[in-house]
C-alpha cells in the first residue's frame, strides 16, 4: 500500500434519507491519474464529496497518505495539500479573477512560475484577470476553477467533469495542464464523461455502479476492451469522443 496516496474502504454516505454509497473501496495511486466512471447518479460526485468531507461518510474509512480523514473538516482536508474542483465550478462571480486566484493561494504571493504556468495553459484568464468573475462564459469560468487547483503545488488534485462546455481546443489544454501536473508529481483523482480527455490522460480507472467500484484496473485495458465498456458503462468509448 506504499504506492496508495488515498484509499477509501467501506465508505457508506447517506444524503438525508437517500442511501448513495453502499461501501465503496477505492484506491488512488501516488503520482497517477486515477479516472472515476460510472453511468449518471452512480456515486461519483458523492464519493468526491465524501472525501473532501462536504458530506460525512456514515460509515468506512478515508486515508489520505496513512492518516485517516474521513469525520474531518474540509478547510483541514484542503490544507493537506489537496485540490478540489466541483462540478459547479465553486469559483466567487461577484470577486474578479485574480481575487478568485488569490483566495486559492495559501499565501499573500503568487508564485511567479506557477502563475505563468497557468497563464500558458489558459491565457484568457490573463485577459480577464482584471474582470469580474460572472461576467465570464461558462468555458472560461471552468478554466478558472481549474486554475485555481494548480496555482499552488498540490499532492492531490480531485477534479469534477472539467470539460463540461469546454470546446474542444480547450480541452486539449486542459489535458496537457493535468498531464503536466502528474509530470511534477501531483496525484489526481478525476471524474469525466469526456471518454476522449478519460483515455489520453487516465492511468487508472474505478468503475461505479449503485454506490459502489464494480471494477478497478487499468485505463489502457478499459479503453481496449469495448465489450468491458459496454458491460460495465452501457455503451463504446469509441461511439462517445
Amino acid at each position: 500500500m506504499d504506492d496508495v496516496l488515498l484509499n477509501l474502504a467501506g465508505v457508506v454516505t447517506n444524503i438525508g434519507a437517500y442511501h448513495i454509497l453502499h461501501g465503496v473501496d477505492l484506491n488512488v495511486r501516488r503520482g497517477r491519474v486515477t479516472m472515476l466512471l460510472g453511468r449518471n447518479g452512480a456515486g461519483k460526485t458523492t464519493t468526491l464529496r465524501s472525501i473532501m468531507g462536504l458530506w460525512k461518510p456514515r460509515a468506512g474509512s478515508v486515508r489520505f497518505d496513512g492518516a485517516e480523514i474521513a469525520g474531518s473538516e474540509t478547510p483541514d482536508i484542503a490544507r493537506r495539500g489537496i485540490a478540489y474542483v466541483p462540478e459547479t465550478m465553486g469559483i466567487f462571480s461577484q470577486l474578479t479573477v485574480a481575487e478568485n486566484m488569490r483566495l486559492a493561494a495559501t499565501t499573500s504571493r503568487f508564485d511567479d512560475a506557477r502563475l505563468a504556468d497557468v497563464f500558458r495553459f489558459f491565457p484568457i484568464l490573463k485577459t480577464k484577470w482584471h474582470d469580474r468573475a460572472g461576467l465570464m462564459s461558462g468555458g472560461q469560468k471552468q478554466m478558472l476553477a481549474v486554475a485555481r487547483a494548480i496555482v499552488e503545488e498540490r499532492r492531490l488534485m480531485i477534479i469534477d467533469e472539467p470539460t463540461k462546455g469546454l470546446a474542444p481546443s480547450v480541452i486539449d489544454d486542459l489535458i496537457a495542464c493535468i498531464l503536466e501536473q502528474k509530470a511534477r508529481g501531483t496525484t489526481v483523482l478525476l471524474v469525466e464523461q469526456n471518454f476522449h480527455m478519460a483515455r489520453s490522460v487516465g492511468d487508472d480507472v474505478a468503475v461505479m455502479d449503485n454506490g459502489r467500484v464494480i471494477h478497478a484496473g487499468s485505463m489502457a485495458d478499459l479503453a481496449e476492451d469495448e465489450s468491458l465498456q459496454t458491460r460495465l458503462l452501457g455503451l463504446s468509448l469509441d461511439s462517445h469522443q
